[in-house]
């Protein structure tokens, strides 16, 4: 297998996205291509042990974090992102991994390695954590209109990889709505529900946001702009509340004795919580794997990414996405005659 990681991309490239390069290959049996300016790269390879399982292939041009998707796709041709799916695209690589322009990656997804037959709009699915394991969250901000239709093959999309990534053996399936009453929610989500009811998935119906991480739903599906801004609280809420905690421990004397005596339970907890561990975000709905990493990635959160690309490969998870969607193909007509009809 050969994964190709988009070496400049992310707060701390190269730095970082290198170093965790190295972390992975003395886990993976995966050759991985580190994809940027080879002077930049193999200086920073040169700090960590690693195998002979990595090399570099030079790209002279980096997409910023600001610029616009289409564009930067379309213009800078060598590109360190561009040269990575290009890899892929062409056979040399069988996933692409990176920390840049989240935007311009699921750009890159669509126009060069094009969508599964049957899938309209690929959609961004993170992995999140619950008092019960991981669970799904998708759409996170690729798609922020959004139909029934949509919502359905977010759905089936989730699922799969809950079954096959997460080892999720029946998950759970939930649309997030603004109550869990029938008559809840807007549209939208009331025509999604209707799909989701005929659809061959443990559908348990709508799901609170509340109710995310208490790990009873294994897929919690939304559009891209509900989804964006739930991640987005999330990683807020997490650090204001460390923030909060910190503060209160190092107030007095017995806080800090008390914290001393719990050290154990807090770092249990940050791992939980922490997005380092889950890796980054697979871009599901796409001919070919595409993991996007948070823009803050750390080397933990590289090597983390590289693994779940792995695992993505391995499990050949697209196969089974092109035949669940190939499945749901008469409920996704349905959801487009619903939508024309202004049902």
């Amino acid at each position: 297998m050969k994964i190709a990681v988009d070496a400049m991309g992310g707060d701390y490239a190269p730095e970082a996205v290198v170093e965790g390069a190295c972390l992975a290959s003395n886990d993976l049996d995966a050759h991985i291509i580190l994809v940027g300016d080879r002077d930049k790269v193999s200086a920073e390879l040169k700090k960590h042990k690693h195998g002979q399982n990595i090399s570099v292939r030079h790209a002279s041009e980096v997409v910023a974090m600001d610029e616009s998707p289409t564009q930067a796709i379309r213009k800078k041709k060598d590109s360190s992102l561009k040269v990575s799916f290009d890899l892929v695209k062409s056979g040399e690589a069988d996933a692409v991994v990176s920390a840049g322009n989240s935007g311009a990656a699921m750009a890159a997804g669509i126009l060069l390695l094009r969508k599964i037959k049957g899938v309209d709009r690929p959609a961004i699915a993170v992995t999140v954590p619950t008092m019960k394991g991981p669970a799904v969250l998708l759409d996170v901000g690729g798609n922020v209109d959004c139909k029934p239709a949509h919502l359905l093959q977010f759905a089936v999309m989730g699922e799969v990889y809950a079954r096959y990534v997460l080892k999720k053996a029946r998950p759970a399936v939930g649309l997030l709505s603004n109550g869990e009453e029938e008559g809840k929610g807007n549209e939208l989500t009331r025509e999604t529900n209707i799909l989701l009811k005929k659809a061959q998935l443990n559908y348990i119906s709508y799901v609170e946001g509340r109710d995310i991480y208490k790990g009873d739903v294994d897929v919690v599906v939304t559009d891209g702009f509900v989804g964006n801004v739930v991640l987005k609280l999330s990683e807020g809420l997490v650090e204001a509340v460390v923030t909060m905690l910190k503060n209160e421990i190092m107030a007095s004397v017995p806080s800090k004795i008390g914290y001393l005596l719990a050290k154990g339970a807090f770092k249990n907890l940050k791992k939980k919580i922490d997005y380092a561990e889950y890796g980054g975000a697979p871009l599901l709905g796409i001919e070919g794997v595409c993991i996007i990493s948070h823009g803050r990635s750390t080397p933990k959160a590289m090597k983390n990414a590289i693994h779940r690309a792995y695992e993505f490969v391995k499990g050949d998870v697209n196969a089974h996405l092109s035949e669940e969607i190939e499945r749901m193909s008469g409920l996704d007509k349905l959801g487009r005659e619903n939508a024309a009809a202004g049902r």
